[in-house]
């Protein structure tokens, strides 16, 4: 059975439009010429968070309302644009939220969270420990807990994925990162609900590869570390619901090293002028890494977000790439 209805889907995409509009599908002639494939690149970098999770939290939170539950308080775990998300929905609503971040994390995100109006909570030495911070608020508190994935979420981040859709017909393939995994289980499951035959392949860093692993195996894998500049893919611990979704729906999850990300990002930079986050850029990294075996395919990206310190990114193209003085005179 599908997350929701086609019908669930459309009420949602109209709630989302009021703070996210459609963002742009464009087909860069510099990508195609550099990768050789027929690329289209989802824009998620344009909404007002910029990030797809935008849509997700605005989403949730208008659920519960409407629900006539209204909470003293939100608490979430976040490496930054959930966070984002779930602080502007919070908001919105005159809700407090409190948002439980590790040790370590983005201090733009922060930046941006505290901006939406979020109490930022830094605990925990990464993702996984910090969800068990924020849940230890909720037992305190009597908070109401936003999980990293809830059908809500996905409905929400769905939106992009009909917009995809509709824009661009007869896609072949779509690359997605894969976080906690709501974005490539809304690929599937609009894809899916439409009728279409694209092929989604899920897209993790090299070092925060449980996901990968997860598929390759048919059951959870956890691991040990998710040590990535990519912090939209630190996922060390694959929760069940997504991985089920992901097993039944995706055709392949790979990985890709820091170095290919870090390409991906100056790629995108050079080539368009839009600057990517990590994670935003794995898909193109990966469809980079395979491009010999998509000649002739209509081939989607989605750049899920363009949140990146400015001190992570230059770090990051000085010690990934050997181009950095390119960037200088583009």
């Amino acid at each position: 059975m599908p997350l929701f209805s086609l019908q669930d889907l459309e009420a949602a995409h109209t709630t989302v439009r009021q703070f996210v509009p459609e963002t742009p599908v464009y087909a860069w002639p510099l990508l195609k010429e550099r990768t050789g494939v027929d690329i289209y690149v989802k824009h998620e970098n344009h909404t007002p968070t910029g990030s797809f999770k935008a849509r997700g939290g605005f989403t949730y939170v208008d659920a519960l309302m409407k629900s006539g539950e209204k909470p003293n308080g939100l608490v979430t775990a976040t490496r930054g644009n959930h966070g984002q998300s779930v602080a502007l929905g919070a908001t919105r609503n005159g809700i407090p939220s409190y948002i439980v971040v590790p040790e370590g994390n983005s201090q733009e995100k922060n930046a941006a969270m505290r901006a939406f109006g979020a109490n930022v909570i830094i605990a925990g030495k990464d993702f996984d420990e910090s969800r068990v911070v924020a849940q230890q608020l909720q037992d305190e508190h009597g908070y109401h807990m936003v999980p990293p994935f809830h059908e809500n979420l996905v409905k929400g981040v769905s939106t992009y994925a009909l917009e995809l859709y509709r824009a661009i017909a007869d896609l072949d393939v779509v690359y997605v990162p894969i976080g906690m995994g709501s974005g490539i289980c809304s690929l599937i499951t609009v894809r899916d609900l439409l009728g279409l035959k694209t092929k989604i392949i899920g897209v993790t860093a090299q070092n925060a590869n449980a996901f990968a692993l997860s598929f390759a195996a048919g059951k959870a894998v956890q691991t040990e570390t998710a040590n990535t500049f990519a912090d939209g893919m630190a996922c060390r611990d694959p929760q069940a619901q997504p991985l089920e979704i992901i097993l039944k729906g995706a055709e392949d999850v790979v990985s890709v090293s820091e170095t290919q990300i870090a390409e991906a990002m100056m790629a995108y930079y050079k080539d368009t002028h839009n600057l990517a986050e990590g994670a935003g850029a794995a898909p193109l990294a990966a469809l980079m890494a395979n491009r010999t075996n998509l000649q002739g395919k209509r081939v989607a990206t989605i750049l899920t977000g363009g949140n990146i310190d400015l001190t992570t990114f230059l770090n990051v193209m000085n010690t990934h790439t050997q181009q950095t003085s390119e960037l200088a005179s583009a």
